[in-house]
């Protein structure tokens, strides 16, 4: 089942609020209304391109049986649902390394070494590039196959479609980069909770009680679990425009059977 959309604006997205949740990012909400900060992103050449696609004129389709398009929801809703399952998996998924994939834990300490000496982030950094490159890979295709199947619907659609491809095109490589800086706030948090252990080793030892030590992979787990929970939300963020685009579609489709029901 297509989950519906809940997200009022940009800046309530899960992603922000997790990442605000690890205090590597301020919450608060930004100043100036959302068009506005957008408009900063798109240039007097994409604005007047947007223009023009919005203002082009779409010519008529042939009717499309009720049949094939129920189908045609099914699909789409099925190749939404198993990307989402397959890259859900991949970055949930615990094991033994992969071949092409570094596993998100710390590499083994040499004997006698301090573990804490040994625990270094890039593992995790050069993990979740990996997953976002998935990401990137799989969401992409379906992200431009919906927008195909829309072409060939309804005039609407097809505008909606020219549309979604010409934000795309404009707004992609700014979102690239936003995306991008997020190892670097997890590499901030990976800090902070190693200090935290740290303190606590300390504190510890000071209270004579060196048999309570806390062990290094209870808060390397709890911070593989965060970095877990934020690839998620990214995923949620990646996939929203499809997942709009899909639900546009079967409004329509749906709306459409409604009328020739009528």
């Amino acid at each position: 089942m297509m989950r519906a959309l809940t997200r009022t604006n940009f800046h309530s997205s899960r992603l922000v609020r997790v990442l605000a949740d690890l205090a590597v990012v301020d919450g608060r909400a930004p100043d100036g209304d959302f068009a506005e900060k957008l408009g900063l992103w798109v240039k007097f050449t994409d604005a007047i391109a947007l223009s023009a696609v919005h203002n082009a004129s779409t010519a008529s389709l042939p009717d499309t049986p009720a049949g094939a398009q129920s189908a045609c929801r099914l699909a789409l809703s099925e190749a939404y649902a198993r990307v989402r399952a397959n890259l859900v998996n991949s970055i949930t998924r615990r094991g033994l390394f992969d071949a092409d994939r570094t596993r998100m834990e710390p590499p083994s300490p040499e004997p006698g070494a301090d573990m804490e000496d040994a625990t270094t982030y890039e593992p995790y950094r050069r993990n979740y590039l990996a997953q976002q490159r998935d990401i990137e890979l799989k969401v992409r295709p379906l992200r431009i196959h919906v927008r195909e199947v829309l072409g060939q619907s309804s005039p609407a659609l097809r505008k909606l479609a020219t549309l979604d491809a010409a934000l795309d095109a404009i707004l992609s490589e700014r979102e690239s980069k936003l995306f991008s800086t997020i190892p670097a706030l997890l590499e901030k948090r990976f800090h902070q909770l190693r200090s935290a252990h740290q303190q606590a080793l300390v504190e510890t030892l000071q209270a004579g009680k060196p048999g309570a030590q806390m062990q290094p992979a209870g808060w390397l787990a709890g911070f593989e679990q965060e970095l877990q929970t934020v690839l998620l939300a990214e995923l949620d963020v990646r996939l929203q425009p499809t997942l709009g685009l899909i639900e546009a579609f079967n409004l329509n489709s749906t709306t459409t059977q409604h009328h020739i029901n009528v």
